[in-house]
Parts: C-alpha cells; sequence; structure tokens
C-alpha cells in the first residue's frame, strides 16, 4: 500500500505543471487526498484538498485561481494542475490520504494525513 507523487520538475515563473498521486494496491476513491507542500525552512502547509465525491474542500488562498485538485477514479490518480507558478511555489510537494478530515485538517497538515507519498521537488525560478 503506497502513494506515488510526480510531475515536479523545474520550470519558469508562469509556466505550469501537473502533479499526479498514484496508489498502488487500494482505491483513492475511499479516502479524502489531499497535497501538501514543504519549503526549505518552513512547515509542511496543505495546498489543497479533495474528498471521496470529487469536491474541493480546501485551497490555500495563495494558490486560489492557479491551482486546481482534481481526481480520475478510473485510473486511481489524484492531479494538481499548477498554473502561473511563481518563485514562492517552490517545495517539496507531497500527498496524502485520510479516512475523513476538513478545511483545518488540511491547511495545517493534520494526524487525520495517515498515508503519505514520497514528495515530489518543484522548482520554480528563471
Amino acid at each position: 500500500v503506497q502513494l506515488q507523487a510526480s510531475g515536479g520538475g523545474l520550470v519558469q515563473p508562469g509556466g505550469s505543471l501537473r502533479l499526479s498521486c498514484a496508489a498502488s494496491r487500494f482505491r483513492l476513491e475511499d479516502y479524502f487526498v489531499g497535497w501538501f507542500r514543504q519549503a526549505p525552512g518552513k512547515e509542511r502547509e496543505g495546498v489543497s484538498c479533495i474528498n471521496h465525491n470529487g469536491l474541493d474542500i480546501y485551497t490555500e488562498d495563495s494558490v486560489k485561481g492557479r491551482f486546481t485538485i482534481s481526481r480520475d477514479n478510473a485510473k486511481n490518480v489524484v492531479y494538481l494542475q499548477m498554473n502561473s507558478l511563481n518563485p514562492e511555489d517552490t517545495a517539496v510537494y507531497y500527498c496524502a490520504t485520510a479516512y475523513g478530515t476538513d478545511q483545518w485538517g488540511c491547511r495545517t497538515a493534520s494526524a487525520d494525513w495517515s498515508l503519505w507519498g514520497q514528495g515530489t521537488l518543484v522548482t520554480v525560478s528563471s
């Protein structure tokens, strides 16, 4: 049972990336799925989280209008589409699953999140 985050890389300011979170040996549709990030010297923070029904339960203010979370249950994958990237978005991005949570649980990367992927590095630089 594991999560695999992928899709990170080096991108110029204003560019786009799509991160993928794929599950092995369990169904993502049975869980809340969240994307989190941790920049050097900073605490891990919630970026965006989605519930079983595909509804966005939380999106961090600084990424609203730029990042979109979605899920494809047939492929057992959750995506984070990131547009208009800026250097402040540079971080290691992680995905995680929870049986249940809320806005606070997403925003703070609370103990609700029990299974974590290994992280994928996003670097926004010219």
